[in-house]
Parts: C-alpha cells; structure tokens; sequence
C-alpha cells in the first residue's frame, strides 16, 4: 500500500535549533542502531519509521556498521527510503557515522581518510542516496592525527557528500581540538554525539560548556541507558532484558542493588509527574537548552509512541529537579 504521511506532521513536534548553525532538529531523533538490521522483520521496523515522520521526527540517525549485520541497517533504511519518503528527501536529516570496525584488514576500523571517504561511499551506496545531511566521526583515533581525520570530514563536505560534519564519543579535550580544526578549514562541527543519561553524566563536566562556547549542537544517544531508565527493570532484571544477555551492551554486574533502587525512585516521580520513567529520563535531558535533540531507539511502534508522549510535559519544578539530583547522588 502506498505511503501518505500524515498531513499534520509538524504539528505536535519541538524543533530546536543546532548550536549556530541554520539546522533545527526535532526534540526527538530516530536511531537506527537495534532492530533496523538484517535479523529484524521489515514490517516491524517500516512501520516504526513510519509512524516517526508521521509524527514529526526528521531526523533519521545510522552508522556504517549498524545492523546486525553489519551495513544491514543503513541498507533497509535505504529500501524504505526510496518506496516511502522517497518525496520527501528534502524535508530530512539523513546522518551516518563511520569510526567502529567495518571491515576486515588495516583500512576498515578507526580515522584514517582513506576509511572515513571509503566507508561514507559505501555507506551511499547502500541507503541509495547522493548525499548525507550529517556525517560523524564515530570515536576519537589515539594513533591517526586528528588533523588527518577532520580533513577527511572537510574533504566530503566539499565533495557535496555530506552537507555538514559532526563528531561522536569525544571528550571535551578532544572535541575542542577538532572543532577548532574543523573552524580553520572552513567546515564547521555542525554537532556532538555523546552518550549522555541521568545514570552516565560526563558530559556535564566540561563537553556541554565547550559546545556552547563553540555554538556546536548536542545529541545525546542511549538516553534510557540500555533501557534500565524504563520500567523494565522495576522488579529486578527480566529474562528477556539486554542485562540478560552475556554479549550486550548491558551487563548484569551494571544493575546493582543501588541502581534498582534508584530506578524505583524515579520511577515514582515520574508517576508523580504523570509520566512513565523512560518519558521523564528524556525530558530530564531535554530541559537542558545545549541539548539540541535526543536520540531514542525503538523496537515497536508503540514504543515509539510512548517515547512521543514525553513531549507533553517538558516542565520540572525545582523542588523534581532537587529530588532527581538526591536520587542520583
């Protein structure tokens, strides 16, 4: 059946405006990093895409090697792309990353030009498309200048491969440098991509000033931390959970006793506040203004909509703010 998105799209949706740049992005963003891959069930994952533009969501987020198998995500995204929102191109933020291992041999991994040009031409090639509206390097390399890996950035922007540059996983030390460097070449870093949640807080300590002094945007991805900011985990750790499983991201030695108890706290403000957690933990980040959007994943369209309805209370009181900080500390 063919696509129609919905007429009223932009309707419900927050757009905020990334560091100094032209860009806004939704308050919300899709990453394609699980259930988008090669094991997943096409009518599952087109529906969850589907229901995101529906919903406002324009920003679409992948990397070379996100599956699994590796390169699986970017290609299925890329089918749907071109039988539904083929028309609709220009109303998205289509972004990959490359820095993880993606191939086999000394080119494949890491923040050599050669891989980062090579892996962004596959990467096209895969999701079918001319261009890229934002490319990342994925993590800082400790042996390839970082020179070499933001002129590689610079290169693809210029090359018209990329309409703009981002990086990801940089400590601010790092992230200053390459913003710097990205500035003098005459590219600017567009955004930063960290890992950031109430139970994973570097960035708080230097990356979120250095970004606003530098007018560069912030994503934050896995905002629920692997799902343990969810109700999931209320009463304990469920079979069928990440933490379960002995090659997650997630290990079960990570849900300690203390952290259970924290999850349970705020999981009764969040009733409080008339939320479910995963709701709050992404409003919680949200009511940061450095933040520019939140990277959420999905498994199920419901999912994603429960994930939507957090846009429906952006408010914390002083006194939740006050509660959350003694929960956490």
């Amino acid at each position: 059946m063919n696509y129609l998105p919905s007429t009223v799209r932009y309707q419900d949706m927050q757009y905020r405006r990334c560091g100094h740049s032209g860009i806004k992005l939704p308050a919300l963003s899709l990453g394609l990093w699980h259930n988008f891959g090669g094991v997943d069930t096409e009518e599952n994952f087109r529906s969850i895409l589907r229901l995101a533009f529906d919903s406002g969501i324009t920003h679409f987020d992948l990397a070379n090697n996100y599956g699994p198998p590796a390169g699986s995500a970017e290609t299925n995204f890329g089918k749907i792309l071109q039988e539904d929102l083929r028309s609709y191109r220009d109303e998205l933020i289509i972004s990959s990353k490359a820095g993880y291992t993606m191939w086999g041999g000394p080119y494949g991994d890491w923040g050599s030009r050669k891989y980062l040009i090579s892996s962004l031409d596959q990467s096209l090639k895969r999701m079918r498309l001319d261009y890229v509206d934002i490319f990342y390097h994925h993590r800082p390399d400790p042996e390839t200048p970082l020179e070499e890996s933001m002129a590689a950035l610079d290169h693809l922007v210029r090359q018209g491969k990329a309409l703009y540059a981002g990086i990801s996983n940089y400590p601010a030390d790092q992230a200053a440098k390459a913003i710097e460097i990205l500035k003098f070449l005459g590219t600017p870093c567009l955004i930063h991509q960290p890992k950031y949640s109430m139970f994973e807080r570097w960035v708080e300590q230097n990356l979120l000033d250095v970004l606003e002094t530098s007018g560069v945007g912030c994503i934050p991805f896995s905002p629920l931390a692997q799902g343990l900011l969810t109700n999931k985990y209320l009463k304990g750790i469920p079979a069928d959970s990440r933490a379960a499983k002995p090659s997650g991201f997630l290990q079960q030695d990570q849900v300690t006793e203390e952290r259970l108890k924290q999850i349970k706290k705020l999981n009764d403000l969040a009733e409080y506040r008339g939320q479910t957690l995963a709701q709050m933990a992404l409003v919680w980040l949200l009511k940061d203004r450095r933040v520019t959007s939140v990277l959420i994943g999905a498994s199920r369209p419901d999912q994603l909509q429960d994930s939507l309805r957090c846009l429906r209370n952006l408010q914390f009181s002083s006194e939740e703010l006050l509660t959350i900080e003694m929960i956490l500390s």
